[in-house]
């Protein structure tokens, strides 16, 4: 394939990995356009490209998840690639179709590619006709077939929805008199998420580990693999802590888990970036899932790898070949930082940034969009940043990470680095003792230590007392470093023509 140039990027993202996509971008010598909603008018990454554009009010729907006048932004900006991120429009092949039909490149894998593997079940069929070991399950909804599977198999079983994941849709059936409710119920849920009622059924893992492999493809036929990653420790299925190499692993297990999720890749044609998920039960994995895009936990692959995923995805998007895999070094750890109110069953935090100290030292990387004045609001995700530490045995990086969450100090915003700080700290973590029920068998029981919260709260009256920070609008004092301010804009969802850009003075 020729090699086409990219020298504008639209970013349809916003928050941490805005940021990380502009630095990668920069490096490579790209232009970076922004598109933020109204309630991120002053979120670091807006400042940060080279132009910004709003795309409509705070609501998800009406700005980031709003196709149409993203890709307007696109062409108005005369962007000629652009890099979905992660969540919101990252794994939507219709998406994907329209970005390609208006002549702009897609940073990420073929639309038809993602629709073929964003299906649960056409990517379960994908994967057994390339070898890959599957979880017994039936692809079917009918509550009769599904009596005669677990008869088969034995209860429990596992409901999932065939359209999307993050545990919606998903229910487990202990015995057959909670069939037919769980059915209906996971069904009901799953049209709700993803306007997509269609459920299967798999045999139930008690206790598995959930281990990845990244994967990069080129648009030359090359594939490759960069290690794994351990994703095991969850939260209501959402992942907050994931390690390269996943500890405990025979090399042959590495090995045979590296050829599958090649097999799989190889027989969709799979390019850019991408994660072949499996469930490790014992000496045995299963194949889970595709996610065909970048991952929030990709940084621990970078760090051990020397790499940066986001540069390769660009180089690929380009025509250009995946770059040659360096020999892994060392043991990495990410920690998501959340906003959420610990002692309260986690529920999503609010507030504004009034300060914030990011760990730093040797081995010690924090990927995040925080800023004094910054706030935190209830429209998006509750991802605040990534603490990363990298070590050369997994103890060290272990260690490095307990000191770090201990040095991060956040005030304005309730957020989760104590639980997080804990668990890592825990003697089951030090032992790799992981499962996807880590959380359950371990820490069901844990409560944030009492005097966090008043340890806060004498700090925050002394930085007001002292000035140390003012208000700016009434969203608290930014740092000088927070780049120029913002002139008021137009934005597309108003007007889908004659847009007026800011771009730095």
């Amino acid at each position: 394939m020729k090699r086409r140039e990219i020298g504008k990027l639209l970013i349809a993202n916003r928050g941490e990995i805005a940021l990380r996509i502009i630095r990668s971008a920069k490096a490579l010598g790209i232009r970076t356009v922004a598109v933020f909603s109204e309630a991120d008018a002053r979120s670091p990454h807006v400042a940060a490209a080279d132009e910004a554009i709003c795309i409509g009010p705070a609501e998800a729907s009406k700005s980031y998840l709003n196709a149409d006048v993203i890709i307007a932004a696109a062409r108005t900006t005369g962007a000629d690639a652009l890099h979905p991120g992660y969540g919101f429009l990252s794994e939507r092949p219709e998406f994907a179709r329209a970005v390609a039909k208006a002549g702009i490149v897609f940073v990420g894998p073929p639309a038809d590619v993602m629709a073929a593997l964003g299906d649960k079940l056409s990517g379960r069929r994908i994967a057994k006709q390339a070898g890959v070991p599957m979880v017994p399950g039936a692809e079917t909804a009918s509550p009769g077939e599904i009596r005669a599977f677990a008869e088969r198999e034995g209860y429990p079983i596992l409901i999932k929805a065939s359209a999307g994941g993050g545990g919606r849709g998903m229910r487990i059936v202990a015995d057959e008199s909670q069939l037919e409710a769980a059915l209906e119920a996971g069904s009901r849920e799953a049209m709700a998420a993803f306007g997509d009622g269609r459920v299967f059924v798999e045999k139930y893992l008690a206790r598995p580990r959930h281990v990845e492999v990244q994967i990069l493809g080129d648009m030359h036929g090359n594939l490759v693999t960069l290690g794994e990653r351990d994703c095991s420790i969850q939260r209501r299925y959402q992942k907050i802590i994931e390690e390269s190499p996943a500890p405990g692993l025979s090399a042959s297990m590495r090995t045979k888990m590296a050829e599958a999720a090649l097999a799989l890749g190889r027989s969709v044609g799979y390019r850019s970036a991408g994660t072949v998920e499996f469930l490790v039960d014992g000496d045995n994995f299963y194949f889970l899932e595709v996610n065909a895009r970048l991952q929030v936990e990709h940084p621990v692959t970078e760090l051990r790898f020397g790499c940066d995923l986001v540069a390769e995805q660009l180089r690929i998007a380009a025509g250009e070949r995946v770059s040659d895999v360096a020999a892994p070094v060392g043991c990495a750890i990410e920690c998501r930082i959340n906003a959420e109110d610990a002692a309260n069953n986690f529920r999503p935090a609010t507030g504004t940034v009034m300060h914030l100290a990011a760990p730093a030292g040797p081995g010690v990387r924090f990927d995040s969009h925080l800023e004094a004045g910054l706030e935190v609001g209830t429209h998006y995700d509750s991802l605040l940043g990534k603490l990363v530490t990298f070590g050369a045995t997994r103890e060290q990086a272990r260690s490095r990470m307990v000191v770090a969450l201990g040095e991060f100090s956040l005030l304005g915003v309730m957020n989760s680095a104590g639980f997080l700080r804990d668990i890592v700290a825990s003697e089951p973590f030090a032992r790799a003792n992981l499962s996807t029920h880590f959380l359950d068998q371990f820490f069901s029981k844990w409560h944030p230590a009492e005097t966090d919260g008043l340890e806060a709260a004498m700090v925050a009256a002394a930085m007001v007392a002292s000035g140390a920070f003012g208000t700016r609008n009434g969203r608290g004092a930014a740092p000088a470093a927070a780049g120029p301010a913002i002139a008021a804009r137009r934005s597309p969802w108003d007007e889908l023509s004659g847009f007026e850009l800011w771009r730095p003075r």
